[in-house]
């Protein structure tokens, strides 16, 4: 597991506070992706488990810590959705629950790992709360989410919130930097679109998932010219379409800061010309017109299941140019 800088004050905090004694046996962490939150849940788990903790660090010699290494420790118990699901049943949680009260393999502690409690249905965050709440001797639970508000309120009620803030932008391009990703402009545009968590920054300049978001800038301009914008579907209806809907949305947003001389928060600081022709083709009232149209077709498209994706973003795109024909 890759360990990154910007977690470090966050990890030494935590690992003091259960030093301590005064570690809270249910830990949810709020991040964005992408910003090594997964890492830090596991490196706790490590020094929770750990037989021989050197002080903030874990041993790494223990058998316990070799376990961990080898990714095979009985006594962590990493919780996710079966391949092809996006939920974590009841029966997990029962089976979770049986496991957490038998005797330690390790004869230490126990620890449990879920790396979004968004994924656990009704039934099963109602299961989980009754061990929460006695849970059995020397047992953690590290439990991670991406959208606190759609986690039951119970069980947020009895977990020990910590918000994981993303780095300085400073920090994070420095770093981005040395993964010799992009150029300047770029390295900002992505981090930018990444809410400012860097491992996610890193992961769209990977040149597949970059040469996707460049060719639908590319197409979006000639759409805009040749006043054809159902030239842009085959950009967006895809397996990715609602990334693709976040970064055309942006486009949006920042053409309408441009309106207002807010120059400065561009997220697409690579793209100055292409944002210039949305901001002196469309007025500021139409800018905000469109841009909630794409936000609530990017919602639609998150949150119903078995939508007609084609059609819908087809509707948006002939919507889209009859303001160019009014215009």
């Amino acid at each position: 597991m890759n360990w990154y800088p910007w977690l470090n004050s966050a990890y030494r905090q935590l690992i003091g506070q259960y030093s301590a004694g005064r570690g809270h046996h249910a830990l949810l962490l709020h991040s964005v992706p992408g910003n090594g939150d997964t890492a830090l849940r596991y490196a706790l788990g490590r020094w929770l488990l750990c037989q021989r903790p050197n002080g903030t660090k874990s041993c790494g010699e223990c058998h316990s810590c070799h376990l961990m290494q080898a990714g095979h420790h009985p006594d962590y118990h990493l919780l996710a959705p079966e391949k092809g699901k996006t939920s974590l049943g009841v029966e997990s949680i029962r089976q979770l629950i049986d496991a957490l009260y038998a005797h330690a393999n390790q004869d230490g502690a126990k620890v449990v790992a879920i790396d979004r409690i968004e994924w656990l249905t009704e039934a099963a965050a109602n299961a989980l709360l009754k061990t929460l709440e006695e849970p059995s001797n020397n047992t953690y639970f590290l439990f991670g989410c991406y959208a606190p508000e759609r986690v039951l309120a119970t069980l947020r009620s009895r977990c020990f919130f910590w918000h994981l803030a993303c780095p300085d932008e400073h920090s994070s391009l420095q770093w981005l930097a040395r993964q010799a990703a992009g150029d300047p402009a770029e390295r900002s545009t992505a981090l930018r679109l990444s809410h400012g968590a860097p491992i996610a920054a890193e992961q769209l300049l990977q040149p597949e998932r970059w040469q996707q978001r460049m060719a639908l800038c590319r197409v979006l301009a000639e759409s805009l010219q040749q006043a054809d914008l159902l030239k842009l579907l085959p950009q967006l209806n895809h397996d990715q379409a609602a990334t693709a809907l976040h970064w055309l949305c942006s486009l949006l947003l920042d053409a309408q800061k441009w309106q207002q001389g807010l120059t400065g928060y561009l997220v697409n600081v690579d793209q100055p010309v292409l944002i210039e022709q949305l901001a002196t083709r469309f007025s500021g009232l139409v800018l905000q017109t469109l841009s909630s149209d794409w936000i609530q077709c990017y919602q639609q498209l998150l949150n119903i299941s078995g939508i007609n994706q084609e059609l819908l973003l087809t509707e948006q795109l002939l919507q889209w140019e009859q303001h160019i024909v009014a215009g």
